[in-house]
């Protein structure tokens, strides 16, 4: 006994082929077009610093200093440290994920300063695809369909 297949010509014909190729096509543009959102947004460190989760999960006895704004003198230095995160931004606000993903980055910021010895960052800037941006108190956030994202970079310190 022959057993024959059929093949995805037989099963579509060459039109249904056609339809499904270009919804395949359309589909892939669409979300390439989608993806492709970057909105840059300068938001304020202010209110991410004042996240309920920012007030229980940053250290209190760790300094977060941004820009160029004074602070108590260096008594040693650990090094400058760069972070880059990204979060869901999926289902919301491009601030309130904004808000969440430099959250993500001062604890990273954080836990660099506790694996260092120090106390503090300083001179805290923007470094988003390596271009500083530096602002006391502002910080610069990428949000695009699926994802936002910040970059900082900092030098990790001890202050007197």
């Amino acid at each position: 006994m022959m057993k024959t297949t059929q093949g995805t010509k037989g099963l579509l014909g060459k039109k249904g082929l056609l339809v499904l190729a270009a919804t395949l096509l359309g589909g892939l543009a669409l979300t390439s077009t989608a993806e492709a959102r970057d909105t840059v947004l300068m938001l304020p460190v202010e209110q991410a610093m004042n996240l309920p989760e920012a007030k229980t999960q940053l250290d209190s006895n760790i300094r977060f200093v941004f820009g160029n704004t004074p602070h108590a003198d260096v008594a040693e230095q650990h090094g400058n440290f760069v972070t880059n995160k990204k979060t869901n931004a999926f289902n919301k606000s491009d601030e309130e994920a904004c808000r969440w993903v430099m959250l993500s980055a001062l604890l990273s910021l954080q836990d660099r300063v506790r694996t260092e010895g120090g106390n503090a960052v300083i001179n805290i800037e923007s470094f988003y695809d390596r271009e500083p941006m530096s602002s006391n108190d502002e910080y610069e956030c990428h949000a695009g369909m699926l994802m936002a994202g910040v970059a900082l970079r900092g030098d990790v310190v001890t202050l007197r």
